[in-house]
């Protein structure tokens, strides 16, 4: 899967990395690296989230 294809709206990118979390990997790095996302862009996304206030909390694979 490419970037093109996740949410470009934080709150919708929250909800689909949380919904991918909870479904299917046990990890940020579980899903980067089954979807074919790069370190980097992973930072990226990382970083959107941060900024409109969404932090990953490791203890409960999650986005809050």
């Amino acid at each position: 899967m490419s970037l093109e294809n996740i949410p470009k709206d934080p709150v919708m990118l929250m909800s689909f990395m949380n919904m991918k979390l909870r479904d299917k990997y046990s990890s940020l790095d579980a899903l980067a690296d089954d979807m074919d996302i790069s370190e980097s862009e992973l930072g990226e996304l990382v970083e959107k989230l941060k900024a409109a206030g969404f932090e990953y909390n490791s203890s409960r694979n999650q986005f809050l």
